[in-house]
């Protein structure tokens, strides 16, 4: 696979024969995931909210990539009734499935609910995906190396906790926290995925990921407060949105990641760079947490897992 430390989009294995379903995959880090599978073989599930958008992007992609086989699925990860009828579809499709990567998010939005009444940033960016990936598994299960890939950030360590006292934020609102509760939740997952995984003897595998600091849209509900540095240190430390798909990548393709670990750039800071093995906060690492994570999971989504 070449030079561990220079790990590029060229070091890809071939993808020919695998179906890949990537959420939030129709602008930014998920967009370049997509093209960098589709440009090797894979067939592409760009899963969205915005099927116009989405259409526009398999444009983009087969434009470049003239062999590849792109196509939409919508989905709406803020509604637990969206996720059930993607998943029924995405299931009927496609009776295997080797990548599911866990990508679209909504960061620092002001105080907003989902349509089922759960904390938005929370709702979508770790509900919305425990639940698809619950009603996806045993397609993945089918499959041998399979791979659950689970986007995360740097924001997991920020103000981060999960609130099981108030996890929907009823009782005052922090955008930051709550968006730090939620990215610590997708680690959570990812570990307690893997252990259940790990003792069913499944080969799928579930890995996580974060893109440093990249150039996408989730940063337009930036705090005002924000802005101003953010504007002053965006040269120094902000990569592109292809430089920030290598991490999610490499988890998903790379034939030396085993399960349960995490990716993200080489840099200073784990801002930008190269792609490498990272380490989580100790508390994403905490057993008891993720168990109870879980357990509160599969009820406010009502789904159960196979494992």
């Amino acid at each position: 696979m070449g030079n561990r430390d220079t790990w590029t989009a060229e070091n890809v294995p071939d993808q020919t024969g695998r179906t890949a379903v990537i959420t939030g995959s129709n602008t930014g880090i998920g967009y370049h995931t997509a093209a960098g599978l589709a440009r090797h073989g894979a067939a592409v599930v760009l899963a969205v909210r915005d099927l116009d958008k989405g259409a526009a992007a398999a444009d983009r992609i087969t434009a470049e990539y003239p062999h590849a086989t792109v196509v939409v699925q919508e989905l709406d990860l803020s509604s637990l009734a969206s996720v059930r009828e993607a998943a029924e579809k995405l299931g009927t499709a496609y009776p295997r499935i080797d990548l599911l990567i866990n990508n679209a998010g909504v960061m620092y939005t002001p105080k907003q609910t989902t349509v089922d009444g759960f904390e938005l940033q929370f709702g979508t960016n770790h509900l919305g995906h425990f639940a698809l990936t619950g009603l996806l598994l045993p397609r993945l299960m089918q499959v041998a190396g399979a791979r659950v890939v689970t986007v995360s950030s740097m924001a997991h360590r920020i103000m981060a906790a999960i609130h099981f006292d108030d996890l929907q934020w009823e009782n005052g609102y922090n955008r930051i926290a709550a968006y730090g509760q939620s990215k610590l939740a997708n680690l959570m997952f990812t570990y307690e995925l893997q252990r259940r995984l790990a003792a069913h003897d499944s080969s799928t595998i579930a890995v996580a990921a974060h893109p440093g600091t990249a150039h996408t849209e989730l940063t337009r509900h930036l705090p005002p407060f924000l802005r101003p540095a953010d504007r002053l240190l965006s040269p120094l430390m902000v990569q592109s949105a292809a430089m920030g798909a290598l991490p999610i990548l490499r988890a998903a393709t790379d034939p030396e990641v085993l399960g349960g670990q995490y990716y993200g750039p080489s840099g200073i800071g784990e801002q930008r760079g190269q792609p490498k093995l990272v380490e989580a906060s100790r508390q994403a690492h905490d057993a008891e947490l993720q168990r109870r994570l879980w357990a509160v999971s599969e009820e406010l989504t009502a789904i159960t897992f196979p494992v």
